[in-house]
């Protein structure tokens, strides 16, 4: 049991003893379920005398008895107290022995209790934006171009911008080829931006048959970095140019991709188009609300979770820039007081969000859970290795239910906010949801 206390904010230092003969008493019992199932030679299972079991398990047994008793000491303080542990604690024995009483020392920091939140009091910013029908006619134009089928054009014909040229090349640095420079008969589509820049453009005014040098520079952030900022020459041959036709934009169209009509093909095109805009102008109102609830909420950290969040990243930033150099710039450097700021930030938003949407009765459906893992697979070539990943992987799954939570009750947040509508242009929408 605990004899005395120290407590300094969040953290706790409490210290207890356990008899000797308490903590046999647990040991014993521990070995008397062993000795149900144990085998020795000389003895049926079950009929191992206590005495012949201590001579062989006793120091483990005693080791996992004081385990037990000590949690079950810490379950009662913590219940007496109406606290709850912010992570696991650390445990000194200060040099116990067997056959003496067992005193030990637990820290461990607490979780805060979460203070009112008068969200009435808040105003956010809600973007509102019209629908360009621009917009619905580019989306159109996608859909005609992705269904588009590519023909191939005379000799005479000369390749424009949307073509696709059919292309050998090498590449060159100064005199030597460098590897992975060289490919044959690639389908190129010009004006993509598929290669390094200048190189479609040289590429455009050319027909089949023409061999000819394209001249151009590897960007200075370019992913090789032995190819980074060099001066290459690539020798081209063009195979063949294939010009896209493009469908009719008529109810057949509208069909193959599943809508009745012209028209209902630009009404569910105009649908999503609003849910997207919806979207973005929901998740300014979140990172705004994020802000101020940073800024607002007064409340103590437990350090066991700063610091543990401070470390993930550190590790993070580690693996992330491991093979960085000199050459990697200032954004690979960590700052040591910036970090230590977004930890402490991303932990007290973290435990807002948990104690608010818990008293507030926030939950995360099976449903929920389902359309998440549906929404991330949907990104991949190949969704099935997304599921799969999850149904191996439960600690995934846990990680995306409290996601979920968190956004679920920042959600719920934003119900009880006063808002402040501000109209803009779509694009200018999307350049500030995606800036945060």
């Amino acid at each position: 049991m605990f004899k005395k206390e120290k407590i300094k904010d969040l953290h706790y230092s409490v210290s207890g003893v356990i008899s000797a003969d308490q903590l046999q008493t647990a040991a014993d019992a521990i070995l008397a379920e062993y000795g149900k199932k144990a085998k020795m030679p000389g003895f049926r299972p079950g009929h191992i005398p206590l005495s012949i079991l201590r001579q062989k398990y006793n120091a483990s047994a005693l080791s996992e008895a004081i385990d037990k008793l000590i949690n079950q000491d810490l379950n009662q303080y913590v219940t007496d107290k109406k606290i709850r542990l912010a992570g696991s604690p650390s445990v000194d024995l200060a040099g116990w022995k067997i056959g003496q009483d067992a005193e030990y020392t637990m820290e461990f920091d607490i979780l805060p209790t979460l203070p009112a939140i008068d969200l009435d009091k808040f105003t956010v910013v809600k973007k509102t934006t019209t629908l360009d029908e621009a917009e619905v006619d580019k989306a159109l134009e996608n859909i005609r171009k992705n269904r588009s089928t590519a023909e191939k054009q005379d000799a005479d014909y000369v390749a424009q911008n949307g073509d696709t040229a059919v292309i050998d090349f090498t590449g060159f640095i100064g005199k030597d080829a460098f590897p992975g420079g060289a490919a044959e008969r690639h389908h190129l589509v010009l004006g993509s931006g598929a290669f390094i820049p200048g190189f479609e453009d040289q590429v455009i005014g050319h027909k089949s048959g023409d061999e000819f040098d394209v001249n151009v520079k590897f960007p200075d952030e370019y992913h090789a970095t032995e190819l980074a900022g060099k001066k290459a020459r690539f020798a081209v041959k063009v195979h063949e140019v294939r010009k896209h036709i493009l469908p009719e934009l008529n109810d057949e169209l509208a069909k193959s991709v599943g809508q009745e009509s012209v028209e209902k093909l630009r009404e569910h095109i105009r649908q999503i188009l609003q849910d997207q805009y919806d979207e973005a102008a929901k998740r300014d109102m979140r990172n705004e609300l994020l802000d101020i609830l940073a800024d607002k909420v007064k409340l103590d950290l437990p350090e066991t979770l700063v610091t543990q969040e401070y470390n993930m990243a550190k590790q993070e930033h580690d693996r992330a820039h491991a093979h960085c150099d000199d050459n990697c710039g200032s954004d690979h450097k960590w700052d040591e007081k910036k970090e230590r700021r977004d930890a402490e930030r991303r932990v007290k938003l973290g435990l807002i969000l948990a104690e608010w949407g818990t008293q507030n009765k926030v939950e995360v459906s099976r449903d929920d859970l389902q359309h998440a893992i549906w929404d991330e697979a949907a990104r991949y070539p190949d969704p099935k290795q997304v599921f799969d990943f999850y149904n191996k992987n439960q600690n995934a799954v846990a990680m995306l239910r409290g996601m979920i939570f968190e956004r679920k009750a920042l959600d719920a947040m934003l119900a009880h906010v006063k808002t402040k509508e501000k109209v803009v242009k779509p694009t200018e929408l999307f350049q500030q949801a995606s800036a945060k």
